[in-house]
């Protein structure tokens, strides 16, 4: 079972619809879901109480077997081919439930990097967290793909 936990919500009806194909692909090799928490309005309150309120959202969502991958600016990089070797570790060693948390505009708390099994850094440059989701997604399809040999355009 693949789970993403994200914060915030899509506005693009464009992008939405991409996300759906790419959760629609993943079905035919695993469970997937995602969750959406609340973002908080970053006008008010100052950053790391943001970050920790955003964080108690995502810790509440993690279920309890669940090998967490935290996607992180500061995390490690991976190709697909490793990513998709690091699905086909963790569903033999560790879970059969993997968590991937995409935090808010801000980062995430330390309690949710904390809980994190594994950082990954999706690429050096910057991407709007809407886009993360679909990226992600799509690198998940890819390794589903790689791990049974079956052919996908490069």
């Amino acid at each position: 079972m693949i789970t993403l936990i994200v914060v915030g919500k899509i506005k693009e009806k464009a992008l939405t619809t991409l996300i759906n194909e790419y959760k629609k692909r993943i079905t035919s090799y695993s469970k997937i879901e995602i969750i959406e928490v609340g973002d908080e309005p970053n006008d008010k309150l100052e950053e790391e109480k943001v970050k920790e309120l955003e964080g108690q959202k995502i810790l509440k969502q993690i279920k309890r077997d669940s090998y967490v991958i935290l996607l992180d600016l500061k995390g490690q990089s991976l190709d697909s081919e490793e990513l998709a070797k690091k699905i086909e570790q963790i569903n033999t060693y560790h879970s059969s439930n993997i968590t991937f948390i995409i935090g808010g505009s801000l980062g995430v708390s330390e309690s949710v990097k904390e809980k994190a099994d594994f950082r990954l850094k999706l690429s050096e440059m910057t991407f709007p967290h809407n886009i993360v989701r679909l990226l992600i997604l799509e690198q998940i399809y890819r390794s589903y793909k790689i791990l049974n040999n079956e052919t996908y355009h490069k």
